[in-house]
């Protein structure tokens, strides 16, 4: 499926990409010159953004698991994919339960050729791709219903995606619509860029990413991220820095935090 919304500059070598720059800072190799120039810059003001971005992979991880494992999840929708990685969506939730049915959403086509090419699904699962932008909710989940069963719960990874979105309504509305289309027992995983940690440094690197970076991106407080998920049952340890949401046991104690806000809530 094509969505006529695609940013055409993703496509332009000489424009820095947000899931290319992320895929450098992963130290993966689906990166260009101009990728690897702005993603230095940051690292340069926000030497921290490393750890955010191995972080964020590690909070997938974990929120998959437990919705696996604890909350009886079968069914995923990751909006916002970015490049594969090691242990993707559908990898950690297929090896735990391999009947497991994924689909994921993204509007960059790079992406999606990636996706395509390095995305297998285990025989008794279903992988799924759809080429389309977070703020046509509609659009995804009619086409997700080729492949999830909407009448059963269903987990919706929103995983440094909403902060693409500047207006708060919109990013209000497109949770809500989303949620309205599953049943109880649905949950929302989500990760999105604060300041709160490292304040000032966070902040400039914000601004060089806007303006240089494609898409630009709005870092918001962790009090106004919890405030898009009122009235959903926060899973402990409710919103922390994705670092700290339930880390590995490590036996010199928490990880850092990083300016990342994380949580995973379930509709009741």
């Amino acid at each position: 499926m094509h969505d006529q919304h695609v940013d055409k500059t993703l496509l332009q070598p000489n424009v820095p990409n947000a899931a290319r720059i992320w895929n450098y800072w992963l130290s993966g190799k689906d990166n260009l010159a101009a990728d690897r120039a702005i993603g230095d810059q940051v690292r340069t003001i926000f030497p921290g953004i490393v750890d955010l971005a191995r972080e964020h992979r590690l909070f997938l991880g974990r929120a998959v698991r437990y919705l696996v494992e604890e909350a009886g999840i079968r069914q995923f929708l990751d909006i916002g994919m970015g490049l594969p990685a090691e242990d993707n969506t559908h990898e950690v939730a297929q090896r735990l339960a391999p009947e497991s049915r994924v689909v994921y959403v993204d509007n960059d086509p790079l992406v999606l050729v990636h996706a395509r090419a390095l995305l297998t699904s285990y025989p008794e699962g279903t992988t799924d791709y759809i080429e389309a932008d977070l703020r046509q909710p509609d659009e995804i989940l009619a086409s997700a219903a080729r492949t999830l069963d909407l009448t059963r719960p269903v987990a919706f990874m929103l995983l440094g995606v909403l902060h693409f979105v500047w207006d708060d309504d919109e990013v209000q509305q497109i949770i809500d619509r989303l949620l309205k289309a599953v049943p109880s027992g649905s949950h929302v995983a989500v990760a999105h860029t604060t300041t709160a940690i490292s304040g000032g440094l966070a902040a400039k690197a914000v601004r060089v990413w806007n303006e240089t970076a494609r898409p630009k991106l709005k870092s918001r407080s962790p009090k106004r991220i919890a405030e898009f998920f009122d009235g959903l049952e926060m899973v402990e340890p409710g919103w922390v820095s994705s670092s700290r949401w339930r880390p590995d046991l490590d036996p010199f104690g928490l990880p850092a935090e990083v300016d990342q806000w994380a949580g995973v809530a379930r509709k009741p």
